[in-house]
Protein backbone atom coordinates (compact mmCIF):
# COMPACT_ATOMS: atom_id res chain seq x y z
CA UNK A 1 0.00 0.00 0.00
CA UNK A 2 1.27 3.13 -0.80
CA UNK A 3 1.92 5.94 1.93
CA UNK A 4 0.07 8.05 -0.44
CA UNK A 5 -2.67 6.45 0.01
CA UNK A 6 -5.35 6.23 2.95
CA UNK A 7 -7.00 2.64 2.40
CA UNK A 8 -7.87 -0.27 4.71
CA UNK A 9 -4.92 -2.75 4.84
CA UNK A 10 -5.54 -6.51 5.16
CA UNK A 11 -3.13 -8.88 7.07
CA UNK A 12 -1.24 -11.14 5.47
CA UNK A 13 2.42 -12.82 6.13
CA UNK A 14 5.82 -10.91 5.10
CA UNK A 15 7.74 -12.28 2.29
CA UNK A 16 10.46 -11.10 3.29
CA UNK A 17 12.36 -8.87 6.41
CA UNK A 18 10.94 -5.23 6.29
CA UNK A 19 12.93 -1.88 6.46
CA UNK A 20 12.72 -0.12 9.31
CA UNK A 21 12.33 3.34 9.98
CA UNK A 22 12.46 5.09 13.56
CA UNK A 23 12.08 8.49 12.82
CA UNK A 24 13.03 9.97 16.10
CA UNK A 25 12.31 13.97 16.98
CA UNK A 26 13.96 15.86 19.14
CA UNK A 27 12.18 18.05 22.19
CA UNK A 28 8.91 17.39 20.01
CA UNK A 29 5.41 17.74 22.81
CA UNK A 30 2.77 16.12 22.24
CA UNK A 31 0.77 19.24 21.07
CA UNK A 32 3.60 19.82 18.47
CA UNK A 33 1.69 19.21 15.33
CA UNK A 34 -1.21 19.49 13.09
CA UNK A 35 -1.93 16.15 14.00
CA UNK A 36 -4.38 16.08 17.25
CA UNK A 37 -3.48 13.57 20.18
CA UNK A 38 -5.99 14.30 22.78
CA UNK A 39 -9.49 13.99 22.51
CA UNK A 40 -9.75 16.98 20.04
CA UNK A 41 -7.96 19.37 18.42
CA UNK A 42 -6.51 22.24 20.28
CA UNK A 43 -5.21 25.93 19.52
CA UNK A 44 -1.60 24.07 18.61
CA UNK A 45 -2.78 21.59 15.93
CA UNK A 46 -4.15 24.71 14.60
CA UNK A 47 -0.86 26.91 14.71
CA UNK A 48 1.47 24.00 13.82
CA UNK A 49 1.37 22.50 9.91
CA UNK A 50 2.81 18.76 9.81
CA UNK A 51 0.79 17.65 6.66
CA UNK A 52 3.19 14.59 6.19
CA UNK A 53 2.55 13.07 10.33
CA UNK A 54 -1.08 13.79 8.99
CA UNK A 55 -0.32 11.25 6.08
CA UNK A 56 1.66 9.00 8.10
CA UNK A 57 -1.26 8.92 10.70
CA UNK A 58 -3.67 8.28 8.43
CA UNK A 59 -1.73 5.18 6.71
CA UNK A 60 -1.21 3.72 10.37
CA UNK A 61 -1.83 3.69 14.33
CA UNK A 62 -1.53 7.26 16.24
CA UNK A 63 -0.83 6.41 19.97
CA UNK A 64 -2.51 8.69 22.74
CA UNK A 65 -0.48 7.79 25.54
CA UNK A 66 2.96 7.08 24.48
CA UNK A 67 5.50 8.12 26.77
CA UNK A 68 9.47 8.57 27.01
CA UNK A 69 11.60 9.89 30.08
CA UNK A 70 11.89 13.54 31.01
CA UNK A 71 15.10 14.14 28.86
CA UNK A 72 16.78 13.10 25.83
CA UNK A 73 19.92 11.04 26.50
CA UNK A 74 17.51 8.18 29.07
CA UNK A 75 15.30 7.80 26.26
CA UNK A 76 17.99 7.05 23.74
CA UNK A 77 19.44 4.61 25.59
CA UNK A 78 16.31 2.93 26.51
CA UNK A 79 15.99 2.65 22.57
CA UNK A 80 19.18 1.61 21.97
CA UNK A 81 18.96 -1.45 25.19
CA UNK A 82 15.16 -1.90 26.02
CA UNK A 83 16.05 -0.67 29.41
CA UNK A 84 14.62 1.70 31.72
CA UNK A 85 16.78 4.35 33.42
CA UNK A 86 15.96 2.70 36.53
CA UNK A 87 17.89 0.33 35.30
CA UNK A 88 20.36 1.43 32.94
CA UNK A 89 21.02 3.97 35.59
CA UNK A 90 21.60 6.81 32.83
CA UNK A 91 19.29 9.17 34.33
CA UNK A 92 19.97 12.53 32.65
CA UNK A 93 22.05 14.08 29.49
CA UNK A 94 25.58 13.16 28.93
CA UNK A 95 28.01 15.40 27.70
CA UNK A 96 31.47 15.69 29.08
CA UNK A 97 33.29 12.35 30.54
CA UNK A 98 32.92 12.02 33.88
CA UNK A 99 31.01 15.95 34.57
CA UNK A 100 27.51 16.13 35.23
CA UNK A 101 25.32 18.80 33.46
CA UNK A 102 24.01 21.71 35.70
CA UNK A 103 22.83 20.93 38.91
CA UNK A 104 21.41 23.93 41.16
CA UNK A 105 23.76 24.61 43.79
CA UNK A 106 21.27 26.24 45.89
CA UNK A 107 19.56 23.22 46.95
CA UNK A 108 20.78 21.24 49.69
CA UNK A 109 20.84 17.69 48.10
CA UNK A 110 23.99 16.45 45.72
CA UNK A 111 23.00 14.02 42.94
CA UNK A 112 24.11 10.11 43.48
CA UNK A 113 26.37 8.84 41.41
CA UNK A 114 24.55 7.32 37.91
CA UNK A 115 25.91 6.17 34.49
CA UNK A 116 27.55 9.88 33.66
CA UNK A 117 29.15 8.01 30.85
CA UNK A 118 26.26 6.91 29.18
CA UNK A 119 26.11 4.08 26.84
CA UNK A 120 28.56 1.65 26.67
CA UNK A 121 29.33 -1.52 24.43
CA UNK A 122 32.33 -2.78 26.17
CA UNK A 123 32.08 -4.79 29.41
CA UNK A 124 34.16 -2.40 32.30
CA UNK A 125 34.02 0.99 31.18
CA UNK A 126 33.81 3.49 34.35
CA UNK A 127 30.35 5.28 35.08
CA UNK A 128 28.26 3.78 31.78
CA UNK A 129 25.61 1.08 31.24
CA UNK A 130 27.22 -2.09 29.19
CA UNK A 131 24.55 -3.76 27.27
CA UNK A 132 24.17 -5.28 23.18
CA UNK A 133 23.02 -2.16 21.34
CA UNK A 134 20.03 -2.78 18.83
CA UNK A 135 21.96 -2.29 15.66
CA UNK A 136 24.04 -4.54 16.47
CA UNK A 137 21.37 -7.23 16.89
CA UNK A 138 19.94 -6.07 13.66
CA UNK A 139 23.24 -6.43 11.85
CA UNK A 140 23.16 -9.84 13.51
CA UNK A 141 20.00 -10.04 11.82
CA UNK A 142 21.26 -9.54 8.33
CA UNK A 143 20.19 -5.89 8.23
CA UNK A 144 22.26 -2.74 7.68
CA UNK A 145 21.92 -0.21 9.49
CA UNK A 146 22.51 3.45 9.47
CA UNK A 147 22.25 6.06 11.63
CA UNK A 148 21.68 9.58 10.91
CA UNK A 149 21.16 12.94 13.06
CA UNK A 150 21.44 13.02 16.46
CA UNK A 151 23.21 10.38 19.04
CA UNK A 152 24.09 11.23 22.12
CA UNK A 153 24.21 7.92 23.74
CA UNK A 154 27.73 8.78 25.78
CA UNK A 155 29.85 11.43 26.51
CA UNK A 156 32.92 12.93 24.56
CA UNK A 157 36.00 10.44 25.43
CA UNK A 158 34.31 7.53 25.53
CA UNK A 159 33.20 4.46 23.52
CA UNK A 160 29.47 5.44 23.08
CA UNK A 161 30.16 8.78 21.71
CA UNK A 162 30.51 7.06 18.01
CA UNK A 163 27.39 5.53 16.62
CA UNK A 164 29.76 3.24 14.60
CA UNK A 165 30.94 1.73 18.09
CA UNK A 166 27.38 0.53 18.68
CA UNK A 167 26.46 -1.65 15.57
CA UNK A 168 25.92 1.06 13.15
CA UNK A 169 27.40 0.70 9.91
CA UNK A 170 26.61 4.20 8.58
CA UNK A 171 27.05 7.04 10.90
CA UNK A 172 25.78 10.78 9.51
CA UNK A 173 26.17 13.48 11.58
CA UNK A 174 26.07 11.91 15.04
CA UNK A 175 28.19 12.66 18.20
CA UNK A 176 28.08 13.44 22.06
CA UNK A 177 26.64 16.51 21.59
CA UNK A 178 23.06 16.47 22.26
CA UNK A 179 22.59 19.75 20.26
CA UNK A 180 24.30 21.19 17.03
CA UNK A 181 25.92 24.23 17.55
CA UNK A 182 24.46 25.72 14.37
CA UNK A 183 21.11 24.41 12.08
CA UNK A 184 22.33 27.05 9.41
CA UNK A 185 25.11 25.73 6.12
CA UNK A 186 26.08 28.90 5.73
CA UNK A 187 27.88 28.27 9.70
CA UNK A 188 28.46 25.17 8.75
CA UNK A 189 26.61 23.78 11.14
CA UNK A 190 29.17 25.24 13.98
CA UNK A 191 32.30 23.70 11.90
CA UNK A 192 34.51 27.08 12.05
CA UNK A 193 37.73 26.92 10.08
CA UNK A 194 40.33 25.75 12.65
CA UNK A 195 37.75 25.80 15.44
CA UNK A 196 35.29 23.91 15.12
CA UNK A 197 32.32 24.49 18.41
CA UNK A 198 32.41 21.13 20.51
CA UNK A 199 28.86 20.53 19.53
CA UNK A 200 29.23 20.94 15.60
CA UNK A 201 27.85 18.44 13.23
CA UNK A 202 30.32 15.87 12.39
CA UNK A 203 30.60 15.07 8.38
CA UNK A 204 28.03 17.01 5.93
CA UNK A 205 31.10 18.68 4.28
CA UNK A 206 29.65 19.00 1.27
CA UNK A 207 26.59 21.13 2.39
CA UNK A 208 29.23 23.78 4.43
CA UNK A 209 28.74 27.74 3.21
CA UNK A 210 25.65 26.71 1.55
CA UNK A 211 21.80 28.14 2.36
CA UNK A 212 20.38 24.77 3.80
CA UNK A 213 19.14 23.52 7.15
CA UNK A 214 20.41 20.86 8.75
CA UNK A 215 17.41 18.94 8.72
CA UNK A 216 17.43 19.06 5.01
CA UNK A 217 20.87 18.61 4.83
CA UNK A 218 20.16 14.64 6.71
CA UNK A 219 17.58 14.40 4.84
CA UNK A 220 19.67 14.52 1.59
CA UNK A 221 22.45 12.74 3.18
CA UNK A 222 20.16 9.89 4.01
CA UNK A 223 18.58 9.16 1.25
CA UNK A 224 21.77 9.38 -0.64
CA UNK A 225 22.98 7.03 1.42
CA UNK A 226 19.81 4.86 1.10
CA UNK A 227 20.21 4.91 -2.38
CA UNK A 228 23.22 2.32 -2.46
CA UNK A 229 22.34 0.71 0.35
CA UNK A 230 18.90 -0.74 -1.01
CA UNK A 231 21.01 -1.94 -3.93
CA UNK A 232 22.72 -4.67 -1.28
CA UNK A 233 19.26 -6.56 -1.36
CA UNK A 234 19.57 -6.55 1.97
CA UNK A 235 16.71 -5.21 4.37
CA UNK A 236 18.13 -1.94 6.27
CA UNK A 237 17.20 0.07 9.84
CA UNK A 238 17.33 3.58 9.92
CA UNK A 239 17.49 5.69 12.36
CA UNK A 240 16.81 9.01 11.26
CA UNK A 241 16.96 11.26 14.04
CA UNK A 242 16.95 14.75 14.11
CA UNK A 243 17.84 17.46 15.64
CA UNK A 244 14.68 19.32 14.94
CA UNK A 245 13.70 20.80 17.44
CA UNK A 246 15.89 21.02 19.98
CA UNK A 247 17.85 24.48 20.51
CA UNK A 248 18.94 26.68 19.22
CA UNK A 249 15.84 27.89 17.67
CA UNK A 250 17.14 29.28 14.23
CA UNK A 251 14.50 30.48 11.44
CA UNK A 252 14.03 28.17 8.37
CA UNK A 253 13.54 30.59 5.92
CA UNK A 254 11.60 27.54 3.84
CA UNK A 255 8.49 27.41 6.08
CA UNK A 256 9.04 30.36 8.92
CA UNK A 257 7.01 33.54 6.70
CA UNK A 258 3.81 31.86 7.25
CA UNK A 259 4.08 32.05 11.13
CA UNK A 260 5.28 35.54 11.12
CA UNK A 261 1.93 36.51 9.28
CA UNK A 262 -0.13 34.64 11.43
CA UNK A 263 1.39 36.61 14.25
CA UNK A 264 3.67 34.15 16.29
CA UNK A 265 6.56 36.08 17.96
CA UNK A 266 10.13 36.02 16.74
CA UNK A 267 10.87 32.93 18.56
CA UNK A 268 7.55 30.75 18.56
CA UNK A 269 7.93 31.44 14.44
CA UNK A 270 10.96 29.75 14.45
CA UNK A 271 10.15 27.31 16.45
CA UNK A 272 7.08 26.27 14.33
CA UNK A 273 9.20 26.78 10.69
CA UNK A 274 11.51 24.47 12.56
CA UNK A 275 8.58 21.75 12.86
CA UNK A 276 7.69 21.84 9.38
CA UNK A 277 11.15 21.41 8.26
CA UNK A 278 11.28 18.58 9.99
CA UNK A 279 7.85 17.58 9.11
CA UNK A 280 9.24 18.11 5.51
CA UNK A 281 12.09 15.40 6.10
CA UNK A 282 9.41 12.94 7.19
CA UNK A 283 7.62 13.37 4.16
CA UNK A 284 10.80 13.47 2.09
CA UNK A 285 11.64 9.96 2.82
CA UNK A 286 7.37 8.29 2.82
CA UNK A 287 8.15 9.85 -1.07
CA UNK A 288 11.04 8.03 -1.46
CA UNK A 289 9.80 4.56 0.16
CA UNK A 290 7.00 5.44 -2.42
CA UNK A 291 9.11 6.32 -5.87
CA UNK A 292 11.17 3.05 -5.30
CA UNK A 293 8.36 0.26 -3.91
CA UNK A 294 9.18 0.07 -0.72
CA UNK A 295 6.62 1.51 1.00
CA UNK A 296 4.72 -2.07 1.23
CA UNK A 297 7.76 -3.55 2.87
CA UNK A 298 8.88 -0.70 5.27
CA UNK A 299 8.00 -0.34 9.15
CA UNK A 300 8.02 3.38 9.84
CA UNK A 301 7.86 4.48 13.58
CA UNK A 302 7.73 8.22 14.31
CA UNK A 303 8.49 9.33 17.82
CA UNK A 304 10.04 12.24 20.04
CA UNK A 305 12.60 11.58 22.66
CA UNK A 306 10.98 13.35 25.23
CA UNK A 307 8.23 16.00 26.08
CA UNK A 308 8.33 19.68 24.80
CA UNK A 309 10.31 22.34 25.87
CA UNK A 310 8.31 25.11 27.66
CA UNK A 311 10.41 27.01 30.71
CA UNK A 312 13.09 28.68 28.97
CA UNK A 313 13.97 29.73 25.67
CA UNK A 314 10.36 29.50 24.06
CA UNK A 315 8.43 32.51 23.51
CA UNK A 316 5.02 33.34 24.48
CA UNK A 317 3.75 32.32 27.80
CA UNK A 318 6.14 30.00 29.75
CA UNK A 319 5.19 26.54 30.63
CA UNK A 320 2.15 27.14 28.53
CA UNK A 321 3.57 25.66 25.39
CA UNK A 322 2.43 21.76 26.24
CA UNK A 323 -1.36 22.42 27.48
CA UNK A 324 -3.36 20.75 28.07
CA UNK A 325 -0.36 19.00 29.52
CA UNK A 326 1.25 20.55 32.48
CA UNK A 327 4.87 21.48 32.38
CA UNK A 328 7.27 20.20 29.80
CA UNK A 329 10.88 18.50 29.09
CA UNK A 330 12.77 17.62 32.28
CA UNK A 331 9.87 17.50 34.48
CA UNK A 332 8.19 14.77 36.21
CA UNK A 333 4.53 15.38 34.69
CA UNK A 334 2.95 14.02 31.45
CA UNK A 335 3.91 17.79 29.33
CA UNK A 336 7.80 16.16 30.29
CA UNK A 337 6.64 12.89 29.67
CA UNK A 338 4.15 12.33 26.88
CA UNK A 339 4.92 12.09 22.97
CA UNK A 340 3.32 11.71 19.98
CA UNK A 341 3.62 8.45 18.12
CA UNK A 342 2.74 7.20 15.22
CA UNK A 343 3.52 3.31 13.51
CA UNK A 344 2.53 2.09 10.34
CA UNK A 345 3.31 -1.45 9.61
CA UNK A 346 2.37 -2.16 5.91
CA UNK A 347 -0.64 -5.14 6.20
CA UNK A 348 -0.10 -5.25 9.47
CA UNK A 349 -1.73 -1.41 10.69
CA UNK A 350 -5.08 -0.61 10.13
CA UNK A 351 -4.86 2.91 8.61
CA UNK A 352 -6.25 5.44 10.65
CA UNK A 353 -6.61 3.59 13.77
CA UNK A 354 -5.76 4.88 17.72
CA UNK A 355 -4.69 2.95 20.19
CA UNK A 356 -4.72 4.16 23.82
CA UNK A 357 -2.89 1.73 26.03
CA UNK A 358 0.25 2.81 27.46
CA UNK A 359 3.50 2.63 25.86
CA UNK A 360 7.47 3.58 27.02
CA UNK A 361 10.17 4.42 25.09
CA UNK A 362 11.91 1.08 26.05
CA UNK A 363 9.43 -0.74 24.03
CA UNK A 364 11.18 0.23 20.68
CA UNK A 365 13.80 -2.11 21.10
CA UNK A 366 11.47 -5.58 22.07
CA UNK A 367 9.13 -4.42 19.22
CA UNK A 368 12.28 -3.59 16.89
CA UNK A 369 13.35 -7.16 17.49
CA UNK A 370 10.46 -8.89 16.76
CA UNK A 371 9.85 -6.88 13.33
CA UNK A 372 13.39 -7.86 12.52
CA UNK A 373 13.24 -11.47 13.80
CA UNK A 374 16.36 -11.49 15.56
CA UNK A 375 14.20 -12.04 19.38
CA UNK A 376 16.09 -15.12 19.46
CA UNK A 377 19.67 -13.20 19.20
CA UNK A 378 21.56 -13.11 22.47
CA UNK A 379 21.78 -9.48 24.08
CA UNK A 380 23.92 -9.25 27.62
CA UNK A 381 21.23 -6.91 29.56
CA UNK A 382 17.80 -7.89 30.98
CA UNK A 383 14.97 -5.82 29.02
CA UNK A 384 12.00 -4.04 30.14
CA UNK A 385 10.39 -3.26 27.03
CA UNK A 386 7.26 -4.80 25.74
CA UNK A 387 6.24 -6.72 22.20
CA UNK A 388 3.90 -3.93 20.56
CA UNK A 389 3.36 -5.78 17.92
CA UNK A 390 -0.54 -6.70 19.03
CA UNK A 391 -1.02 -2.98 19.58
CA UNK A 392 -0.10 -2.43 16.40
CA UNK A 393 -3.08 -4.63 15.23
CA UNK A 394 -5.35 -3.46 17.24
CA UNK A 395 -5.37 -6.08 19.92
CA UNK A 396 -6.25 -4.52 23.42
CA UNK A 397 -2.93 -5.91 25.73
CA UNK A 398 -0.86 -5.16 28.76
CA UNK A 399 -3.73 -3.04 30.75
CA UNK A 400 -2.51 -2.83 34.34
CA UNK A 401 1.34 -2.39 32.99
CA UNK A 402 3.50 -0.41 35.45
CA UNK A 403 5.62 2.85 34.10
CA UNK A 404 8.44 4.17 35.83
CA UNK A 405 11.17 7.57 35.83
CA UNK A 406 13.46 8.87 38.04
CA UNK A 407 15.48 11.76 37.44
CA UNK A 408 17.38 12.69 40.86
CA UNK A 409 18.46 15.84 39.17
CA UNK A 410 18.79 19.40 40.45
CA UNK A 411 18.47 21.94 37.27
CA UNK A 412 19.17 25.40 37.94
CA UNK A 413 17.17 28.14 36.85
CA UNK A 414 13.80 26.10 35.79
CA UNK A 415 9.93 26.18 36.77
CA UNK A 416 8.81 25.25 40.10
CA UNK A 417 7.35 22.51 38.03
CA UNK A 418 11.21 20.93 37.51
CA UNK A 419 12.52 19.20 40.69
CA UNK A 420 13.99 15.78 41.21
CA UNK A 421 11.68 13.13 41.19
CA UNK A 422 10.45 9.43 40.74
CA UNK A 423 7.01 8.39 39.55
CA UNK A 424 4.90 5.72 38.78
CA UNK A 425 2.14 5.28 35.96
CA UNK A 426 -1.19 2.36 36.38
CA UNK A 427 -3.36 3.02 34.09
CA UNK A 428 -4.61 6.16 33.98
CA UNK A 429 -3.55 6.64 37.80
CA UNK A 430 -0.04 8.50 38.04
CA UNK A 431 2.08 8.87 41.65
CA UNK A 432 4.99 11.44 41.66
CA UNK A 433 7.22 11.47 44.72
CA UNK A 434 9.66 14.88 45.26
CA UNK A 435 13.11 14.14 46.16
CA UNK A 436 12.92 17.91 47.55
CA UNK A 437 10.01 17.94 49.73
CA UNK A 438 9.50 14.32 50.10
CA UNK A 439 5.87 14.13 49.53
CA UNK A 440 3.82 12.66 46.74
CA UNK A 441 1.37 14.05 44.20
CA UNK A 442 -1.46 11.39 42.86
CA UNK A 443 -3.38 12.19 39.83
CA UNK A 444 -6.10 10.30 37.46
CA UNK A 445 -5.09 11.37 34.48
CA UNK A 446 -8.30 10.44 32.33
CA UNK A 447 -10.49 13.10 34.68
CA UNK A 448 -7.64 15.44 35.03
CA UNK A 449 -5.09 15.39 32.02
CA UNK A 450 -3.75 19.03 33.03
CA UNK A 451 -2.78 17.42 36.75
CA UNK A 452 -4.37 19.84 38.28
CA UNK A 453 -6.26 18.46 41.11
CA UNK A 454 -3.50 16.42 43.64
CA UNK A 455 -5.97 13.11 44.72
CA UNK A 456 -2.95 12.27 47.35
CA UNK A 457 -5.10 13.34 50.76
CA UNK A 458 -8.33 11.72 49.06
CA UNK A 459 -6.78 7.90 47.89
CA UNK A 460 -4.11 7.56 50.37
CA UNK A 461 -4.79 3.60 50.21
CA UNK A 462 -3.76 3.49 46.53
CA UNK A 463 -0.98 6.38 46.59
CA UNK A 464 0.43 4.28 49.34
CA UNK A 465 0.33 0.90 47.44
CA UNK A 466 1.85 2.76 44.33
CA UNK A 467 4.63 4.25 46.77
CA UNK A 468 5.34 0.53 47.61
CA UNK A 469 5.66 -0.15 44.32
CA UNK A 470 7.84 2.24 42.95
CA UNK A 471 9.87 2.08 45.92
CA UNK A 472 10.55 -1.63 45.01
CA UNK A 473 11.52 -1.12 41.14
CA UNK A 474 13.60 1.46 42.29
CA UNK A 475 15.66 -0.69 45.26
CA UNK A 476 15.66 -3.81 42.85
CA UNK A 477 17.13 -1.48 39.93
CA UNK A 478 19.85 0.10 42.52
CA UNK A 479 18.25 3.45 41.71
CA UNK A 480 20.49 6.11 44.06
CA UNK A 481 18.41 8.84 45.59
CA UNK A 482 19.63 12.33 46.01
CA UNK A 483 22.37 13.27 48.98
CA UNK A 484 20.90 15.30 51.87
CA UNK A 485 24.19 18.38 52.04
CA UNK A 486 23.24 18.69 55.59
CA UNK A 487 23.48 14.92 57.01
CA UNK A 488 25.10 13.21 54.26
CA UNK A 489 22.81 10.61 54.03
CA UNK A 490 19.94 9.55 50.90
CA UNK A 491 16.75 10.88 50.10
CA UNK A 492 14.95 7.73 51.77
CA UNK A 493 12.66 5.97 49.06
CA UNK A 494 9.52 6.40 48.43
CA UNK A 495 8.09 2.97 50.37
CA UNK A 496 9.88 4.68 53.27
CA UNK A 497 8.16 7.28 53.68
CA UNK A 498 5.27 7.26 56.70
CA UNK A 499 1.75 7.41 55.06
Amino acid sequence: MSLLLCGSITLHAQTKKPNIILFLVDDMGWQDCSVPFYKAPTKWNAIYKTPNMERLAAAGVKFTNAYANQNCTPSRISIMTGMNPVNHGVNSWTFEKNISPEENPDMNLKTPQWNINGFCPFDGYENTIYATALPSVLKKAGYTTIHSGKAHFGAYGTPGADPLNLGFDINIGGSAAGQPASYLGIDSFGNRKNNPAKRAVPGLQEFWGKDIFLSEALTQKTLTVLDSVRKNKQPFFLYLAQFAVHTPLQKDKRFIQKYYDAGLDSTEAKYAAMLEGMDKSLGDVMDYLDKNKLSENTVIIFLSDNGGLTDVARGGQPNKHNSPLRSGKTSGYDGGLKVPMIVYFPHLTKAGTICSNNVIVEDMFTTIRQIAGAQNIPVVQKTDGLNLLPLFKGENKYAGRILTWHHPHLMSGRSSDIYPFSAIRINDWKLIYSHTTQKFELYNTAADIGEAHDLFNTNKARAKKMAQQLGAILKKGKAGMPIVKDTGKPVPYPDEIQF
